[in-house]
């Protein structure tokens, strides 16, 4: 089952070297000028979303967000994808890191672990994301056929995320913070134990945001019936 990640040194020993790594590839990005993104740890700025299952290693979930597409089409999702993970490549290679691997949703780094004190393995697994006018976000998908040329690249619509930012703002300034904290682990663990390895932590995030802000507030003020990631 989840649990906290109660480490609190290796924690910020954890988060401090995956979070360098993912500002220097916003660096990189951003001083090319080819694209503009910023960054984000889910949860970071819930204060600490990470969870770990029982001993297995930790994967650190970063939202790398499109902030201007620049020179790339916003639609033109495989160059986009693919100037991502080759600028992320080049990073990982400077710090001593393999090559990432390009998953359906993610980029993500293998297991690492430091040499001293806590040894629990951990990842970066990195989403490109933008967030359009209305507030919804999007998570850029690689739909894998089997044949490269034949791949499916395209934004998925993250169901209920429209004005989350917004959302989240009112939980921490209403003193809510600890209820989210609670349902996002319940339903962790409620996934886990369904044996439901398709709610990305994102997805559980934006669900546990969206029930205790509708707990205050008696919803969101709209439906959505598109397809979440």
């Amino acid at each position: 089952m989840y649990h906290w990640v109660e480490d609190k040194d290796f924690l910020n020993k954890m988060k401090a070297r995956c979070s360098d790594i993912v500002n220097q590839l916003v660096q990189a990005i951003n001083s090319e000028g080819r694209m503009s993104v910023k960054q984000h740890l889910v949860g970071s700025g819930a204060k600490n979303l990470i969870t770990q299952n029982a001993e297995e290693p930790i994967d650190l979930d970063y939202n790398l967000e499109v902030v201007n597409s620049g020179e790339f089409r916003i639609n033109d999702c495989r160059a986009i994808k693919n100037y991502v993970q080759e600028m992320f490549d080049d990073i990982l290679s400077k710090v001593g890191w393999n090559n990432c691997q390009d998953s359906t949703s993610a980029l993500t780094t293998d297991y690492y672990h430091f040499n001293k004190g806590n040894k629990t393995s951990f990842s970066i697994d990195l989403c490109i994301i933008y967030v359009d006018s209305n507030g919804s976000w999007y998570r850029l998908i690689h739909e894998k056929t089997g044949y490269v040329q034949s791949d499916r690249y395209y934004w998925n619509e993250a169901r209920q995320s429209r004005g989350l930012t917004d959302r989240v703002e009112w939980l921490k300034g209403n003193d809510c913070w600890l209820e989210v904290r609670d349902a996002y682990l319940d339903k962790k663990n409620m996934y886990l134990t369904r044996n439901d390895h398709n709610h990305h932590s994102f997805n559980v995030y934006i669900e546990a945001v969206n029930e205790i802000y509708g707990k205050y507030n008696g919803g969101y003020g709209y439906v959505q019936t598109l397809f979440g990631f």
